[in-house]
């Protein structure tokens, strides 16, 4: 008994020191609670996923991170550029079967390296290439924003159910130690009830003829694409759905932004009497979130761009392991899959935004306030 106690002191002690590791690194691999769990012998194989659209994000920030992920590998791609596809065959070794262009994407289905696929494509297409996904029986990560409509979110969740496969938005910040935290902020009332959120998101957009700006492929422009960060973090900061909305638009480029919104300033009043209001805009750089209840405040700043997340509060800072937010989200997800647990951030979670997006366009032509019931 003496020589397993010691060998058990030893595990603690050793798990103790790579937690310990993990919280001291700036950027480290994901570092949240689950990942301090050895998974089971027959669950150490990743699973494959494969990324559908090879632009700036998948190329920049999904393919990097999935070299850090331990539940998941890239395994596959998508892509209508020849170049690229040669490109990531040969950078990530990728076997030329499991690469696949538009026409040939439905051939997935018999691929079985492939369990996820991750959408990463302009709005409009997001209905469906998520839809062919689960009907091509894979697991789906779409990117925010969800869809284009309410109802074509509606169609997403209802193939993904059908097809007895898991469907989750691409909501990386619900993965990271500090927006987790302000969540908690809120369900626990740490400082009390929340009486007044602020949250605001925004940069300048640059190159005219990005697809961002065309509302065929968009959908609509900042509050689609960047404002829904502002409208999901107020949505769980109150842990509440909104029941009513005001929007306004402004424009200081009326030819660049001929088709898309450039900013929006929206208010949301929700059904505990907490009020929230928020920007999206394409004019300016904002990063926003703060939110003031009975007891104190907290705020977080930076807060939705891809690096560190810094926060503070009434009591003071928070300090929280930082987390490469892609890793953390997708092997999350790989978590859910693999253990058919509902992931944190469903086509549920998407539909709501997309509901409330609705709502504010609504708003802005009739200049009424839309209640959401």
């Amino acid at each position: 008994m003496k020589r397993l106690d010691l060998l058990f002191a030893a595990e603690k002690a050793s798990r103790r020191s790579f937690l310990r590791g993990l919280s001291a690194s700036a950027l480290a691999t994901p570092a949240l609670s689950w990942l301090a769990e050895a998974a089971p012998a027959q669950e150490t194989k990743p699973l494959g996923i494969a990324l559908v659209g090879l632009g700036s994000y998948s190329t920049n920030q999904l393919a990097p991170a999935l070299q850090q992920t331990k539940f998941v590998k890239l395994t596959g791609a998508v892509t209508g550029t020849p170049a690229k596809a040669a490109e990531w065959e040969k950078k990530y070794n990728l076997p030329r079967k499991n690469i696949y262009d538009y026409k040939t994407f439905d051939r997935i289905a018999d691929n079985p390296d492939i369990d996820i696929v991750y959408v990463v494509l302009p709005n409009a297409m997001h209905a469906e290439y998520t839809i062919r996904a689960a009907q091509a029986g894979k697991h789906v990560i779409c990117e925010k924003p969800m869809a284009v409509s309410v109802k074509e979110c509606q169609q997403m969740i209802d193939a993904s159910k059908k097809a007895g496969k898991q469907l989750a938005i691409g909501y990386r910040l619900h993965s990271t130690p500090q927006h987790q935290e302000v969540m908690r902020f809120g369900r626990e009332k740490t400082f009390g009830a929340i009486k007044i959120v602020e949250t605001s998101d925004g940069f300048r957009a640059g190159d005219p003829n990005q697809w961002r700006l065309k509302k065929s492929l968009s959908g609509g422009g900042a509050l689609m694409d960047i404002g829904i960060y502002a409208l999901n973090a107020s949505r769980y900061i109150t842990g509440e759905e909104p029941i009513s909305v005001w929007a306004q638009e402004f424009k200081t480029d009326p030819v660049k932004f001929k088709e898309v919104d450039e900013t929006i300033l929206w208010q949301l009043k929700f059904p505990s009497g907490a009020v929230a209001n928020s920007t999206g805009t394409y004019a300016a750089s904002v990063e926003r979130l703060f939110a003031t209840a009975e007891n104190g405040w907290f705020e977080m700043g930076p807060c939705y761009g891809y690096g560190a997340i810094k926060g503070r509060t009434s009591k003071g800072e928070i300090n929280l392991p930082q987390v490469v937010h892609q890793a953390a989200q997708m092997d999350d997800f790989a978590q859910c899959v693999r253990q058919n647990k509902p992931t944190r951030v469903p086509g549920e979670e998407g539909l709501k935004d997309v509901r409330v997006i609705e709502a504010i366009y609504r708003s802005i032509d009739t200049g009424k306030v839309i209640n959401l019931g």
